[in-house]
């Protein structure tokens, strides 16, 4: 499965695991993946640690993310890139919207 969501330890932060391709294939499963988080949801988690590919439409999915989760107030953290993935992100200034580690 390409999309695995699990919570915190405290319940607050939902995770959301990309594995393989992070492209428009996967546009519904991201979706699902924090819209139906629950609403005590505090803040988001993105791990790539397992993506191999980003394009255009998984940096979209991720703003509709930070839109979903209060805009300039949301707590995304983007982590786990790895130096390709990475390089997309900053290239796109992704750095200023999102915590990237």
């Amino acid at each position: 499965m390409p999309i695995q969501t699990r919570r915190s330890h405290d319940g607050q932060t939902q995770i959301i695991k990309i594995e393989g391709r992070f492209d428009f294939s996967t546009h519904q499963a991201f979706r699902d993946a924090y819209e139906h988080g629950g609403k005590d949801v505090c803040g988001y988690v993105v791990d790539l640690s397992e993506a191999t590919y980003l394009d255009s439409s998984a940096l979209g999915m991720l703003l509709l993310l930070r839109d979903h989760a209060g805009g300039d107030n949301a707590s995304i953290v983007i982590e786990n890139c790895n130096n390709d993935v990475r390089k997309i992100l900053t290239i796109s200034n992704f750095e200023q919207l999102f915590t990237i580690r």
